[in-house]
């Protein structure tokens, strides 16, 4: 009881610091002060109030950014007026990285068009994007894993991670170690990137600057360490880890020599931006991913389904940097997850299979954010 108490103090704490906002259209800050309800935030977003579920109260409004095949990663510029987001479309089979431009809704793509890509994100002051890809290794997309003995995700050897402009052009490669260098994220004042890297031979976490130099190794524990974002202060990094016992540690590092791992279980933490002080925030079954720290820094949304570990059902939750019981942000009975704030702390942007035409469906949603 005690720890479900903290939780909702830190909770409420973040909800004085952002704009209250009622469904109707018009709200109250902490102050009392009147504000209008924000405009639809793009031509190309459809309203999708009617795919708010009971129980999401954070939501005063919804829009549909992304229409069919799978869409998700979509993550904020510094200036707030577009998203990166990695997406199966133009008749590629596997993803791409794209932009969105939220004032007129266009999208373009950044990447190269051949391999598979992950997690962009925008640098330098918008001026650049980074994303890892596979395509130095082919220009097909590297074979999909197999689900025989469970479900397992592959960390494929050829990804390397890249930096370009924003209209894709002035293409550069920053990481070049053999096997594995992917999920990179960049410091709010753009001078670290974090990144898992499987270097020195397991799933760990590093920092290096934006030009791929002054590589630091931040996590040294057997298990998968991946998904890492800083705090908007930069103090802190938020990462999700699975650490394996030492009766399936053997299993781990099969499954990792096979350039996989099985995410099913993994819980979240966080460490100063050194990698000192590394401390576990949520302690659940089945496996928490996707965590981004709140405006403030005092709290996290992530995505986690450990209501029901053995299902599919992924809601977004929030939980205090300090651990305790978490707060359930989304209730639809399908996948929600890869949230982020905007950099003002009034949307929240995430992918979801609500409201999916075909199964598997994965669209990008933006949520007018009510604290």
């Amino acid at each position: 009881m005690a720890a479900r108490s903290r939780a909702l103090a830190v909770v409420a704490l973040v909800a004085t610091a952002w704009l209250v906002l009622a469904p109707g259209g018009r709200g109250r800050d902490a102050d009392g002060a009147e504000w209008a309800a924000l405009a639809p935030p793009t031509p190309g977003a459809a309203a999708a109030d009617s795919l708010i579920r009971e129980g999401e109260g954070h939501f005063a409004r919804l829009w549909q950014l992304t229409f069919g095949g799978e869409n998700a990663e979509a993550y904020w510029s510094a200036d707030g007026r577009r998203l990166i987001f990695q997406s199966t479309r133009d008749g590629w089979p596997c993803d791409q990285e794209y932009v969105l431009e939220m004032a007129t809704g266009a999208v373009h793509r950044v990447s190269t068009g051949t391999g598979r890509t992950t997690c962009g994100y925008f640098y330098d002051h918008d001026r650049r994007v980074l994303f890892s890809s596979t395509h130095l290794g082919g220009d097909s997309c590297p074979p999909p894993p197999d689900f025989s003995q469970g479900y397992v995700w592959s960390i494929y050897p050829d990804y390397d991670i890249f930096t370009a402009r924003p209209d894709g052009s002035d293409l550069r490669r920053l990481t070049s170690a053999p096997g594995y260098d992917a999920e990179a994220t960049v410091s709010t004042d753009g001078r670290a990137i974090v990144f898992t890297s499987v270097r020195d031979g397991d799933l760990d976490l590093y920092t290096m600057r934006p030009d791929g130099s002054g590589v630091t190794r931040l996590t040294n524990r057997l298990g998968y360490d991946g998904g890492a974002f800083f705090s908007r202060d930069g103090a802190w990094i938020c990462w999700r880890a699975g650490y394996p016992d030492d009766s399936s540690a053997a299993g781990y590092r099969a499954l990792l020599a096979r350039h996989q791992v099985r995410p099913s279980a993994m819980d979240l933490w966080v460490m100063r931006a050194d990698g000192t002080g590394k401390r576990k925030v949520t302690d659940k079954p089945g496996a928490s991913f996707a965590p981004y720290f709140t405006p403030d820094g005092l709290a996290l949304i992530y995505s986690s389904n450990w209501e029901n570990p053995r299902g599919r059902n992924f809601d977004l939750y929030l939980v205090g940097r300090e651990g305790g019981e978490p707060v359930a942000v989304t209730r639809d009975p399908t996948f929600d997850g890869f949230p982020m704030f905007s950099p003002d702390g009034r949307w929240l942007v995430f992918s979801s299979n609500r409201g999916a035409r075909v199964r598997g469906e994965t669209n990008l949603f933006l949520a007018e954010w009510r604290p």
